[in-house]
């Protein structure tokens, strides 16, 4: 490539994803003179979820401008707490991320899910089609050009990975009102209505239910009820969000 000489500054936040001889501020970078912006700051590795303002020579401009030589670029994280524009608030989580779709969904985040692998262009167009901000950790797929929004997910544990998405986008917290296995709305349950589906002992020791209307499947104060408190509280600690209702595994 011998085309204009640029120097970019990437934001601390995205120099990971850099190699290592262009995370320095200033880096020089050739240009082929007709590449947008937006398509220069993917070459380097960044995808364009992550990026909040972009500056050149000090002023903010559209990726879609066309960079010339010796123009100083600087590209900026994007900004939290994230508004996503259009629809209410729903996330689609890539097939790696399982155990975050179930904390999501505890806290009462529509979150869309499945551990069979779809495929890239799958997830893209479903993305598009429901306008859900696809979670993942694979660049290539943030890259598609059919994703509606997308957001990377910078830690491979569970517990960060909570942390990370409820910052970055503040959604709203209903802990408790969504099925964990299949992301369904729960609803309360009477004993009776639920007993085909119950052991005799949760029937003998325990009075609370819910059930999922899309699923069936039921829920209780079981073994496990105190550790999904624990996530439960902790969240909304930190996050805020509507009180609990009775707590169900």
């Amino acid at each position: 490539m011998n085309g204009p000489r640029i120097h970019v500054t990437l934001a601390p936040e995205l120099r990971r994803f850099a190699s290592a001889e262009r995370r320095a501020p200033g880096t020089p970078v050739v240009t082929d003179g007709s590449s947008t912006l937006g398509h220069v700051v993917e070459s380097l590795g960044v995808p364009l979820t992550e990026v909040g303002r972009l500056l050149v020579n000090g002023h903010e401009v559209p990726s879609s401008l066309v960079p010339g030589e010796g123009d100083a670029v600087e590209v900026d994280h994007v900004a939290r707490p994230q508004r996503v524009p259009g629809a209410p608030l729903r996330f689609l989580l890539d097939v790696h991320l399982g155990r975050l779709a179930r904390r999501l969904r505890l806290l009462g985040v529509d979150a869309a899910y499945q551990s069979a692998d779809p495929g890239d262009p799958a997830l893209a167009a479903r993305s598009a089609r429901e306008r859900r901000v696809l979670l993942s950790r694979d660049r290539g797929l943030l890259r598609r050009r059919e994703l509606w929004a997308g957001a990377y997910v910078y830690s491979d544990r569970p517990e960060e990975q909570l942390r990370d998405v409820l910052g970055r986008f503040a959604p709203d917290l209903a802990p408790w009102t969504r099925c964990t296995a299949c992301n369904g709305p729960l609803r309360p349950a009477d004993k009776e209505t639920v007993r085909s589906r119950l052991e005799a002992g949760t029937l003998s020791t325990q009075d609370v239910f819910a059930q999922c209307a899309d699923c069936g499947r039921v829920y209780w104060r079981g073994a496990h009820h105190a550790r999904l408190k624990g996530i439960v509280e902790n969240a909304l600690a930190e996050f805020g969000g509507r009180a609990p209702t009775a707590g169900r595994d």
